[in-house]
């Protein structure tokens, strides 16, 4: 319903910014890294998601897309609400949170408020599941005509399919990662400045 908002940061609180559009003031359910980016008084720009509820319609607004993204491929895993999208997304930049994903990295999400090992693995679980059967964007080659696709444990193919699951395709994917020393940096830096290239 809503792609974006755009206006003046009138009011920021823990997990929560409103956004002055023409008079009308907006509460958006936030991140930290959001909240981090905004100032109250000055312009800003948050990507949104709505949800719906019988009881309830709630506005969630992130400083990019990505992270965006992340929240809507959080919220799709079963047991994971909002509140727990959220928390997860306050601990781990979207790179930070693909990176994970691929590597299986539970500690990354269990130091979020709120989040026990249950969802840990509950999430790392779905979301590699449904990267491996091409329901997100993927990585690597499919074998057998089976839609399966394997994912090859390098960090080449680790960093092509952590920009996989935050939406971008093999074309962009590869361009991104031309010129980057990927044998010196680590994963989720390679993640990182493939992000920048791609966002510029």
């Amino acid at each position: 319903m809503f792609y974006y908002l755009k206006g003046i940061a009138a009011h920021v609180a823990p997990n929560l910014a409103v956004i002055d559009c023409g008079g009308v003031g907006y509460a958006c359910r936030t991140t930290s890294y959001t909240l981090s980016a905004l100032q109250v008084g000055q312009e800003a720009k948050l990507y949104t998601h709505l949800n719906v509820r019988e009881d309830a319609m709630e506005l969630y607004g992130f400083a990019t897309e990505n992270e965006k993204n992340c929240f809507q491929m959080l919220i799709s895993v079963s047991g994971v609400g909002p509140k727990a999208a959220l928390s997860i997304l306050s601990a781990n930049t979207p790179e930070g949170l693909a990176t994970a994903i691929i590597t299986g990295n539970e500690k990354a999400l269990t130091v979020a408020p709120g989040v026990g090992k249950k969802i840990a693995q509950r999430v790392l679980l779905e979301l590699k599941d449904k990267l491996a059967k091409g329901q997100l964007p993927a990585a690597g080659e499919s074998y057998g005509g089976s839609g399966l696709t394997v994912i090859p444990q390098d960090k080449t193919s680790e960093a092509t399919a952590a920009l996989a699951v935050l939406g971008y395709g093999p074309a962009e994917i590869n361009m991104a990662l031309k010129g980057l020393d990927l044998a010196a940096l680590s994963l989720e830096d390679i993640v990182r400045q493939a992000l920048k290239k791609m966002l510029k």
